[in-house]
């Protein structure tokens, strides 16, 4: 049974790229397979009893790669909302788009506005998909608006982590597990505040190859872990969780 201990997972999807070249399939193939598993995932997640899970989609460097691949991927993004709300939402999963949005067209910011009113009184996990999302964007454009809101009565005081925090793309219920497939070791600017205390585990797994004994081992490797948040081992049951 799954350690009630861990609420929310934050997946980097890595490697559909190379999935598929090593089929001799190009890009397009790989990164559709690549939703084949998040829909695989998140039924996973959903039987797993897990809270929430976020997912980083597209990253605000991903614009850098060749124009047919970005104009793939956000039409992706619009083709799946399409195709797989009416099924998430009978799963009762709440949708949520964080990143900076300004960047996508209207269609794009249509379906998003819709598939989160729709989903918005959902009881069940919350399913976060991160779009032209920068963790330092995030922090960045968290501050501007904690100083917009107020105005000119800033008391330096007040500039702390929790008047922070309430103003970033996600809030509150920080992951306790961060998986990223693919065999690289690091965060690529992926919710950095947000993971200070996240435990870490990497997979050589490729994204669309990822299932349910994938999950099982990452889920096995957290529970084995000892969180102690920098505190002392015999601490640990004194502290408050980080949410």
């Amino acid at each position: 049974m799954l350690n009630q201990n861990i609420n929310h997972i934050s997946i980097i999807m890595d490697g559909n790229g190379r999935w598929a070249n090593s089929k001799n399939m190009p890009r397009a193939f790989g990164h559709r397979a690549g939703i084949k598993s998040i829909r695989r995932i998140v039924d996973a997640c959903t039987l797993r009893q897990v809270s929430a899970l976020t997912l980083f989609a597209f990253s605000s460097e991903n614009w850098k790669r060749p124009k047919y691949e970005v104009n793939l991927l956000i039409n992706l993004f619009s083709e799946s909302i399409n195709k797989y709300l009416d099924e998430l939402n009978s799963n009762d999963i709440v949708i949520k788009f964080i990143g900076n949005m300004e960047a996508f067209d209207k269609k794009l910011l249509n379906n998003i506005a819709f598939a989160e009113n729709t989903t918005k009184d959902n009881k069940g996990m919350h399913l976060n998909l991160a779009i032209n999302y920068g963790g330092q964007w995030d922090i960045i454009n968290a501050f501007k608006c904690f100083i917009s809101s107020n105005e000119n009565n800033i008391n330096i005081n007040e500039i702390n982590a929790d008047n922070i925090q309430k103003h970033l793309s996600l809030k509150t219920n920080n992951p306790d597990l961060l998986i990223r497939t693919g065999g690289e070791q690091r965060l690529s600017n992926f919710m950095l505040w947000q993971h200070a205390y996240t435990e870490l585990y990497f997979t050589n797994c490729l994204w669309p190859d990822f299932n349910e004994n994938e999950l099982d081992a990452a889920i096995k490797f957290f529970q084995n872990k000892t969180r102690k948040f920098g505190a002392l081992e015999n601490q640990k049951n004194n502290l408050k969780k980080d949410v």
